[in-house]
Parts: C-alpha cells; structure tokens; sequence
C-alpha cells in the first residue's frame, strides 16, 4: 500500500502542489494550508496524501490495547448543550453514582483478564472530590498494580482541585502520587471561545484545559487530546484548536494521540443540528493528521463512529482504533452512536483491523508495542 510521490503529484490539480511538496520533505503546515486542505474536494487525493504521511511513520501499523472503563457517575453540575450523557443532581432516577466497593469490584472482575489500561471518567459530581479519587486511584494500583489508570478529564480535575481548594500543580500531583498514570483527552471540545460559550459556557475554559494538561506533562504525565467536531464550528474553528494543541505539544511533547471526536445528536439540546457526513469524518481524519504534525498517533474511537467507519478511516492517516472496550461505557451510545454495545475481543479488533489491510499491534498506554499479530 506504500505510495510513490510521483502519483500524488499527478493526481491533483496544481495549486496543491506546495503543500504536497511540504508534506513529503516532513515540513511543517501553516493555518492557511489547512484550511486549503479543508476545502480540498478531491476526497481520495486528501486520504493518499494522508496515508502516505502515516505509512512514513508507522506503516503498515494499525494499534490497539486491551482496557476497560470505570464511569463513576453520570451526575453532572454542568450541562453542556452537546451532552446526551449527564444528568443533573436532582434527577434521582435517570442519574448514578458508583461507590467506592462498586468500582472496585469491577477492577476486581478483570483480575483474570489480560487488560493493560482503565479508563476513569464520568460526570462532574458534586460530591466526589479530590481525595475519595486519590484513595480509589490507591486502592486500584495496590489491588493490580501493572494496571494503567488513565483518568479524569481537565473538566473534572478544574472542579475537583478548586474545591479542595488546591493548585492545578498540587491537585495533580496528589493524584500522580496515588497512581495515577495519565489523563484522558475529554472535555476540550473546540476551544474557540464564541463557540465555546455557544455549547459549553459553564465548564472550564479553553485556557484552563491547555493548563491542566500542560501542568500534567511537566510532571511526567502523559496525556491524550480531543476535538469535538460536526456541530457549529467552523474550518476556522478546527485549525485554531488543532493549532493551540500543536503549540502545546511543540512545549512539551506530553501527548499521546489526537482523537477527533464526532458529534453526535441523539438525546442532547443539539439534536436540531444535523450530524455531519462520512466524507466529512474521512476529511477530518485527514487534516488532522497532516496538520497534526508532532502528534505520532491519530485515533479513530470506534464505539463513537462505529467498527466500519474506523475501518475507513484507516486509509485516511489513522493509526489507532482505541481498545477492546468491553462494553463498558455509555458515553456515546446514549448520544446515537452506531455501536449501542462497544465490545470487541482481541480476536475482533485484530480480524477488524486485518481486513482493512493494515497490520494489528497490541500497544500499551504509552504506545509501547507488545504484541504484533
């Protein structure tokens, strides 16, 4: 599947050809050529070119790990306008709160299985605080403690430090000190701020979540980054958040992967908005990994856009698909996705994987590779 340059340049109209010759000597893409990139309607050319920039990376690699999610309330104090997740703390019958044991258990119900990472995120309760996570977070890593923990979003963490009434710097290292292994990329969404106030105006803003991630990487802890996409936004609106994240990352190198996530309408204050298309994630994809340039790993999540379309987007420059899942979260699914039941075996995510041509790898969080199939 690797691509000679040559074709690339025949294949498009000449106008792209500086961005193409950018792309090829491993040069770094201004915010204009991003936006050209954006309105490129040649779909197939766009996904080549994105291939090709993969392929000199990575190969033929696609990535997968093995983990599981803990959601420990979908009690929230906020109410973003995109979320079918969240209810308010006076719905006692649409809303849950796990305990402690309740967490631990299912922690405990993997203790035969081979999983390498849990993923802790959920609603912001006004009742969870800073130190019942940092003994959870002990408690998980004495119980198994080659586990990954990978938790908490910067919205939660914002909530939960200004509550302790602790520095971003002290909060996180409370938690690193617990075992925490490294946080989630939620609750960026897009970090304009007239689109921000549009669909998110209570939460933390965008400057407070590039703090929080910035203040994790100085401290040795690793993190991954999102953008919501398909709603109000704008081309404008997706160069300028892919742009404050690659800044970020030129800082201090402590991503992991960007993860483009898609709206969905389903049960939210969005629904009138219509979802966008296929070509239109492919294109995203694409961008992303093009203009995304110090970020080595692009994920495609695919409970949230379904098994065939991460398949797709594997010839549009991803190279990671996210994990086994085990059901375990309804994030999404309570929003329309596709997969009303995210589970996939080993066997599954490396067969998906092989079908779209492209070799599985067993990662871990960091992206240390353990097993090829």
């Amino acid at each position: 599947m690797t691509l000679h340059s040559d074709f690339l340049f025949k294949t498009i109209d000449h106008s792209f050809h500086p961005i193409l010759e950018k792309v090829i000597q491993d040069q770094r893409l201004n915010e204009e050529e991003g936006l050209r990139l954006y309105h490129c309607d040649n779909l197939a050319w766009l996904g080549q070119l994105a291939n090709f920039s993969k392929q000199k990376r990575h190969g033929m690699k696609v990535y997968f790990n093995r983990n599981f999610h803990i959601e420990p309330t979908n009690v929230c104090i906020f109410s973003c306008n995109f979320c079918s997740y969240s209810e308010s703390y006076k719905n006692k019958e649409e809303g849950w709160e796990l305990s402690h044991e309740e967490m631990m258990n299912i922690v405990k119900s993997y203790d035969d299985k081979s999983v390498t990472e849990v993923h802790i995120v959920g609603g912001v309760h006004p009742k969870l605080n800073l130190d019942f996570f940092c003994q959870l977070i002990c408690d998980i890593k004495n119980h198994r403690p080659e586990l990954h923990i990978k938790a908490f979003t910067a919205v939660e963490l914002d909530y939960m430090f200004k509550k302790a009434k602790r520095s971003v710097k002290e909060g996180l290292t409370m938690l690193r000190d617990s075992g925490l292994n490294s946080l989630p990329g939620g609750g960026a969404e897009i970090f304009d701020e007239d689109v921000r106030t549009k669909i998110c105006n209570d939460k933390c803003s965008a400057e407070q979540w590039l703090h929080i991630h910035k203040t994790a990487h100085e401290l040795g802890i690793h993190s991954n980054a999102t953008m919501l996409y398909g709603h109000i936004e704008s081309y404008e609106h997706r160069i300028d958040h892919m742009l404050r994240l690659r800044n970020l990352q030129d800082l201090t190198s402590g991503f992991n992967t960007f993860i483009p996530l898609k709206f969905r309408n389903k049960n939210n204050d969005m629904s009138h908005i219509s979802e966008c298309s296929l070509i239109e994630d492919l294109k995203n994809y694409a961008v992303a990994r093009l203009f995304m340039d110090n970020f080595s790993h692009l994920k495609a999540y695919w409970p949230m856009i379904g098994r065939q379309t991460a398949q797709l987007a594997l010839s549009y420059g991803v190279d990671d698909i996210d994990g086994t899942i085990d059901d375990s979260t309804k994030i999404y699914t309570r929003a329309g996705a596709e997969e009303q039941s995210p589970k996939l075996t080993t066997e599954e995510i490396t067969n998906l994987i092989r079908s779209a041509k492209f070799t599985p790898v067993e990662r871990d969080t960091l992206y240390e590779e353990i097993k090829t199939y």
